[in-house]
């Protein structure tokens, strides 16, 4: 588990949020001081830090954050305090905090931000561990047209719009912007706006005040005030409302934001990156999308090019997913044929690269032995010669053979964890209920030991 550094001047705080860590299942190390937390972190380990802000009468929180910044600019710092104000806050966060909780601590919360700054951490490490594969694949004619494009756009602050179906890679393309540009030191901040409803995206966007609607309880930063001096990445942008869609033209106009609630005009430096996969000239016509945003945003356009484009891409791309599906799961390396090379690039994939990569992590996992011989069925149902032995001739429909296979990913990844159902839901990234459920859904049962 993630080991959390807590520094506070105060002892019963910092015991008795060393208990509910560890009640949680994290390790923890106390400092009692900014000096002594320095010193605890230079010993490594740390996978996120508690530090309070106030701890007269050496360094304060301040200093120490940015002695940690230091030192590793990739540990997340939540700050704590029950002397802050909005202002020291929005500075924590400029400085490079993770977040920022007030004292008196609310537990919930509190575990709530642990959670996401120790998810962030494995985020992290798995793609520093898969940084040569972090990146678009292929040697298609039509994917090195982009990525000139690419090169050429991201040392300028250029607006860009990216489109695209789903699963072709546009957020890899936004992240290649970024990494290519100027702004790679500063922040990367992603905004899905088809995942948030309508009636918070503008909070999400911009911030809020306290009080200024039901449940704004505490200020919030929002995205646009975090990715300051980097770059923001507006995905699925055809999905925002058009009263978002007003304050984002404004914002794009003057450089400028206004939380909601709030009254104060905000300063804000951003790159903006966007990206969809609707027809916006469609969404136009419909009264469904502004012309003028579209305009804004539509600087630069970069079209990716389906899979069905570049089939000649796939086996690049397989020979990639496999390697690093087998490191990911401790399998010894498998190598995959060219027969079936073939057959997968002869298969549609409507969901492009993604549902290519979650079709091979199946292969991977559910072929014995050192060789995949054979693609199987396809994401169409259709069946070469020589599937996927019993998993395949057993189902008689695509669902079917969907479930069995889920059942026996799961299955295999509890077993891998000796059935520690919250090790287990934390390796897949899911919640603990959410696997409950699915243990029950596929009838899964823990395979007992020989006498």
């Amino acid at each position: 588990m993630p080991r959390i550094l807590i520094v506070d001047d105060e002892k019963s705080i910092r015991e008795s949020i060393r208990m509910i860590l560890e009640a949680e299942g994290y390790d923890t190390a106390l400092a009692e001081n900014g000096e002594k937390g320095i010193e605890a972190f230079r010993a490594g380990g740390i996978d996120a830090v508690l530090l309070d802000i106030k701890m007269p009468p050496g360094k304060d929180g301040m200093e120490v954050l940015s002695e940690l910044r230091r030192l590793d600019p990739a540990v997340p710092v939540v700050m704590i305090s029950g002397h802050g104000t909005f202002e020291t806050a929005v500075e924590a966060t400029r400085l490079g905090a993770f977040d920022y909780l007030p004292k008196p601590l609310d537990r919930d919360k509190m575990l709530v931000v642990i959670r996401n700054a120790a998810e962030s951490v494995r985020l992290r490490s798995e793609i520093e561990e898969l940084r040569p594969r972090y990146r678009i694949l292929g040697e298609s004619a039509k994917l090195k047209e982009v990525l000139a494009v690419v090169r050429q756009v991201a040392t300028t602050d250029s607006r860009v719009l990216i489109t695209g179906e789903s699963g072709t890679g546009k957020e890899l393309v936004a992240r290649e912007i970024h990494r290519l540009s100027k702004r790679s030191e500063g922040p990367f901040i992603e905004v899905n706006c088809a995942a948030i409803p309508a009636e918070l995206i503008e909070s999400e966007l911009f911030g809020h005040e306290k009080g200024s609607f039901t449940g704004a309880t505490a200020q919030r930063i929002g995205k646009f005030e975090l990715a300051d001096g980097g770059t923001i990445f507006l995905d699925e942008i055809g999905d925002m409302s058009l009263q978002a869609q007003a304050k984002v033209l404004r914002a794009l106009e003057e450089y400028n934001i206004e939380r909601v609630g709030g009254s104060k005009q905000i300063p804000v430096d951003v790159r903006v990156v966007a990206a969809t996969n609707k027809d916006l000239a469609a969404a136009i016509r419909d009264g469904g999308f502004r012309e003028d945003l579209f305009h804004r945003l539509n600087v630069i356009p970069i079209h990716i090019p389906s899979l069905r484009e570049r089939r000649e891409d796939v086996g690049v791309l397989v020979a990639a997913f496999v390697e690093e599906l087998c490191a990911k799961n401790g399998f010894a390396p498998k190598t995959i044929t060219p027969r079936a090379v073939a057959e997968l690039a002869g298969m549609n994939w409507s969901g492009n690269v993604r549902e290519l990569r979650n079709y091979v992590e199946r292969l991977v996992i559910l072929t014995p032995g050192r060789e995949i011989a054979s693609a199987g069925s396809g994401p169409s149902g259709e069946r070469p010669e020589g599937g996927m032995d019993d998993m395949i001739s057993g189902s008689a429909t695509l669902q079917e053979f969907k479930d069995r296979s889920e059942g026996a990913f799961i299955g295999f990844h509890l077993e891998k964890h000796g059935w520690n159902v919250s090790k287990t839901a934390e390796a897949l990234g899911m919640e603990r209920s959410h696997l409950y459920t699915k243990i029950k859904k596929f009838g899964l049962e823990r395979k007992k030991e020989d006498s």
